[in-house]
Order: C-alpha cells, then sequence, then structure tokens
C-alpha cells in the first residue's frame, strides 16, 4: 500500500541561543539609539553632538546589554549545578524516593508495570546517568554550555551595536539634526520592519504583523523623544 509519510515535512520553531541573542540585542540596539538620536534633532542643531552622543550611547548600551547577557548565562549555569548538586545528595540520602519518582515518570507515558520496573532498574544502575535523568524530567533542566556567558554578552552586544549604527549612520553625512533625523527615521523603519519581519517568522507569529509592531513601536519611542525634546526646548 503506497503512503505519503516520505512528502511529510514537519515544521518546528528551531531558534538557537544564538538567533535569540541577536534578536535581544538588535532589537534594543535598533531603537534605543533612534530615540535618543530623535530626541536630541529635536533640542540641538549641533549634528556632531548628536553623533558623539550617540556613539557614546551605543557604546554603554552594548556594554549593559552584553553583560545582562553575560550575568543570564552565569546565573543559569549557577543554577544548573546548584540542582546538580542537590540531586546528587538526594539519589544518596532518598533512593527509593528518588527510584520511585523515575517509575512515575514511566507510569505517565503509560507503560506497562514489567517494563516501568526494567527501564528504572537500568536508568538507576549508574547514578550520573539517573542524575542526568532527573535533571531533565524532574526539573526539565539541559546541562548549559559552559561558554553560554560569553558567548551570549558578545552576541548580544555586537547585535547592539551594528543595530545602534542604522539610525546613526546619517549624521555623519548631514550639517543639521533635524535632516538626519529624516534619513535616520527612514533607515531605521526600513531596518524594524525588517527585523521584526523575520523576528516573527522565527518565533512562529504573522510575519506582516510583527514587522508592523516592532516599526510602530520605534516610530513612537523616537517621536516621544523628539516631542519631550521640543517641548523642553520651548
Amino acid at each position: 500500500m503506497e503512503t505519503h509519510l516520505h512528502h511529510h515535512k514537519e515544521q518546528h520553531l528551531t531558534s538557537s541561543e544564538t538567533l535569540m541573542d541577536i534578536v535581544i540585542g538588535m532589537s534594543d540596539g535598533l531603537t534605543v539609539p533612534f530615540a535618543l538620536a530623535a530626541g536630541l534633532s529635536g533640542a540641538v542643531k549641533d549634528v556632531h553632538l548628536i553623533v558623539i552622543a550617540g556613539i557614546a550611547e551605543i557604546a554603554a548600551g552594548s556594554i549593559a546589554m552584553g553583560l545582562g547577557g553575560y550575568l543570564a548565562g552565569k546565573t543559569e549555569q549557577d543554577h544548573y549545578n546548584s540542582e546538580l548538586k542537590r540531586e546528587y545528595q538526594e539519589i544518596k540520602d532518598l533512593p527509593h524516593v528518588e527510584k520511585q519518582e523515575v517509575k512515575d515518570f514511566f507510569a505517565e507515558l503509560g507503560l506497562s508495570e514489567e517494563v516501568q520496573e526494567k527501564a528504572t532498574r537500568e536508568i538507576i544502575k549508574d547514578d550520573d546517568r539517573w542524575v542526568t535523568f532527573m535533571m531533565k524530567h524532574e526539573l526539565g533542566l539541559d546541562k548549559p554550555d559552559p561558554k553560554r556567558a560569553g558567548k551570549s554578552a558578545f552576541n548580544i552586544g555586537a547585535s547592539y551595536i551594528v543595530g545602534g549604527f542604522v539610525p546613526l549612520l546619517p549624521y555623519f553625512f548631514v550639517d543639521d539634526g533635524i535632516t538626519g533625523l529624516k534619513y535616520s527615521a527612514l533607515f531605521a523603519i526600513i531596518s524594524l520592519l525588517i527585523f521584526g519581519y523575520f523576528k516573527s517568522k522565527m518565533t512562529g507569529m504573522n510575519p506582516i504583523t510583527g514587522a508592523l509592531k516592532v516599526a510602530v513601536i520605534g516610530a513612537l519611542a523616537a517621536g516621544c523623544a523628539f516631542a519631550i525634546a521640543r517641548l523642553i526646548q520651548a
């Protein structure tokens, strides 16, 4: 009997940690410097001041965002190590309880009593395998990459810098802030639309809706900053 199983292609979200870091860094990088440059454009005429302030913000923002990514990665690693140590202690002090938890897991899968017992015996033969099983299936924790913190810091920081220079770049080639803002807004909105589109595709959302949402948020942030700067100047 002919089947069509070979034509089936499953569609799943396969976003890597690196892509998530890039999304975090690029999202803020495109929005925050854009809003800052817009605000300064409404308050000062010296375009060089806007450029200097923009570069300073990109530098500070990338460091702060990168540090946040590093601390998040270290926290994940420390949490895993803490739970790992606790789990080893539990299989030593309360082996009957931990053994029952393994068996309960297989029972929830609908396995027969005989298979439950056999699978449990196989798992608990080795302490390392037993603990790894409990970490994953009881606590839902996978062993994190020991280099994750450093990689995350670099990915987020670098993405922030790349995103930040998109709205700032036009100011390098104009003589006044308002002209720079016009080109900056054009570059930033187009970039936000593109970024929002691919971000939404990656996360399974409607790409058109996602693109518009990201662009509107960026535009509103810049518009509010510009308006506030104008009100203060007045």
